[in-house]
């Protein structure tokens, strides 16, 4: 990998968030001084630019309004155990993304009790890891949970410590005390950076705290693996209010929005947990997209202890649906940082962009404004590229 030059300070966009969070939208080449303080490089705390160029001293801590630049880098992690070595985290250190993605099992603490002593002890540890620590100072981190950093495999809405889970994880993930996350239930988030005409709209998606039970297996595995079947109408993956807020997400302009689930929303070759299970629900994913206009969406996700590359279309609706998304969506799962899952050679993957690679592994997405491409590529913890598949923005819409 070649190294990267530092880059100035006055040249990193501010990051805004989106509605309906409390401070409102405002354009990409300033930054009130009402918005929520994010932790990143290169923000500077000198004055404000009308006194500057007047001669006169800034007030005390105020911001000097910084000039827009595009989002070029974003890594994706997820299925980090605390206690193991994870090379990868080097590794996307040097990549020096401009936003880091954490997509959930961003701990391994699953818990016994009402105590959270695993959870809390899991989160402790992580915390030394230079690394992390590293990446979670010196760039936007956009983290999200998925079960075992929910505190249960497999959890969902029943999970009776939930929002003992939800305090251990804001307070590690430096959740501000005016943060809408504090407020509500959930832990869904969005942020959008960049000039107009290249900006970037990060979406994360809680599929834990509303989802519905999952139907198990009776005897055996599922077909291509896994323990549940597919359910029938009326199950949740999201409940009517992150429904109601993703929606208000997806009509926010923005030019490429990198729309975050922990668990994979395209795969249809396996039993383990995934959107396919609810397919009315990721049939109303689909509709979602194409009754808000939203263009440029691209999905990430965790979970599965295995990287790959997917892709689906209109009229390409996967198990139980009729229609797809309104045009060709790629979805690049990345997993794990540091838990690879040997025993998956491979497994069928009808939505799929190749083989699998279950060893250890992360995601990087390089976003080329200029040829107007974005690369979506699985990366293993030597830095080699594994998968890779590169998309036209212009035909994401």
């Amino acid at each position: 990998m070649t190294s990267r030059s530092p880059r100035s300070a006055d040249l990193r966009a501010p990051i805004l968030p989106t509605r309906p969070d409390t401070t409102p939208v405002l354009p990409a080449t300033a930054q009130s001084a009402a918005s929520p303080a994010i932790p990143r490089r290169g923000i500077l705390k000198a004055g404000v630019a009308g006194l500057m160029l007047a001669g006169l001293p800034a007030p005390a801590g105020a911001r000097i309004p910084q000039p827009a630049r595009p989002v070029t880098r974003v890594a994706l992690m997820s299925c980090i155990h605390q206690a193991r070595p994870a090379p990868a985290l080097d590794l996307v250190v040097g990549y020096d993304p401009d936003i880091a993605i954490f997509a959930g099992d961003n701990v391994y603490g699953d818990v016994s009790g009402p105590e959270m002593t695993e959870l809390a002890a899991a989160y402790a540890l992580a915390a030394t890891r230079p690394a992390f620590t590293a990446l979670r100072r010196d760039r936007l981190v956009m983290p999200i949970w998925d079960d075992h950093d929910y505190g249960i495999n497999d959890g969902g809405a029943d999970f009776p410590h939930k929002a003992a889970a939800k305090a251990l994880f804001q307070d590690f993930w430096d959740v501000s005390a005016d943060d809408p996350r504090r407020s509500r239930a959930g832990l869904y988030h969005a942020a959008i950076t960049g000039p107009e005409g290249r900006r970037v709209q990060v979406i994360l998606l809680d599929c834990r705290s509303f989802r519905s039970p999952l139907i198990p297996t009776r005897g055996g595995q599922a077909p291509g693996g896994g323990r549940y079947v597919p359910s029938g109408p009326g199950r949740a993956m999201l409940g009517a209010d992150q429904w109601a807020w993703l929606a208000d997400q997806l009509r926010q302009p923005a030019e490429l929005r990198l729309v975050v689930s922990s668990i994979q929303v395209i795969a249809d070759g396996h039993g383990w947990e995934s959107w396919r299970l609810m397919a009315d629900e990721r049939a109303r994913l689909w509709r979602l997209i194409r009754d808000t206009g939203a263009r440029g969406v691209v999905l990430l996700s965790g979970d599965r202890h295995l990287g790959a590359l997917y892709r689906t279309g209109p009229g390409a609706g996967g198990t139980g649906e009729t229609e797809g998304p309104p045009y060709p969506v790629t979805e690049l799962t990345a997993s794990s940082v540091n838990l690879p899952n040997l025993a998956i050679a491979d497994e069928p993957g009808p939505n799929r962009l190749g083989r699998v690679w279950p060893m250890e592994n992360w995601g990087r997405i390089d976003i080329d404004w200029w040829q107007g491409t974005v690369t979506l590529a699985v990366v293993d913890d030597g830095g080699i590229t594994r998968r890779q598949a590169v998309l036209r923005i212009a035909d994401l819409a």
